[in-house]
């Protein structure tokens, strides 16, 4: 996709370690005193769930910009089906352009690939304000749970949009998170020092 000044492609090789540093730049000290996305899309382009053809870089002016990923994982049916599903991210667009729509752009884009792909339907953690505006709502509104998740707990970070309409009827079970998003954190502090150093800050409204 090219329109204007601003070009969606796919992620190639020689790409991998400008998107790690996009990623690392735009997650730090955002969740947690640091960050631990960059070794997480490391982790995953090496992963069997990884769908390379939804691996997607947008830049502007030939610059780097933003980054989006898809895994497959499943949802496991209640009545004993396993369900394909995706799941995504990390999705990021460089600090200094967030709030400039370019995030929608890549999402949009992004999930009308996926769309034409044939798969059904994509589960993953976000800000409803965010994602609400690209056709997401709550998982729990299709019967979905989110694993290991008390019945009580919040899950309102549990979003979840069809890609094909009705993919889920009929459908209740808990969603399965690919297991290459869990990094240990002394590997995040090993990969991460490829990388210049910057500070780890606790910050208000981080989540951990």
């Amino acid at each position: 996709m090219k329109t204007n000044d601003i070009t969606i492609r796919l992620e190639k090789k020689e790409d991998f370690s400008a998107v790690e540093n996009l990623v690392r730049e735009s997650f730090w000290n955002v969740y947690r005193p640091g960050c631990s996305e960059h070794l997480v899309i490391h982790v995953l382009r090496d992963d069997p769930a990884f769908v390379p053809e939804l691996d997607f870089v947008m830049e502007k002016d030939g610059k780097l910009i933003g980054q989006n990923i898809f895994m497959k994982t499943v949802i496991e049916a209640d009545d004993g089906r396993t369900i394909p599903v995706l799941t995504m991210g990390p999705i990021c667009i460089l600090p200094e352009l967030k709030r400039q729509g370019y995030g929608k752009k890549l999402l949009d884009y992004s999930l009308e690939k996926a769309a034409a792909l044939g798969y059904g339907a994509v589960l993953f953690e976000g800000n409803i304000g965010f994602y609400g505006k690209s056709g997401f709502t709550y998982a729990r509104e299709f019967g979905i749970r989110y694993h290991d998740l008390p019945e009580d707990a919040d899950d309102s970070f549990f979003l979840c949009r069809e890609l094909i309409p009705g993919y889920l009827d009929g459908i209740t079970g808990v969603y399965q998170t690919p297991k290459g998003y869990y990094v240990k954190d002394e590997d995040v502090e090993e990969f991460d020092r490829n990388f210049p150093f910057r500070e780890k800050l606790k910050l208000p409204g981080q989540l951990f």
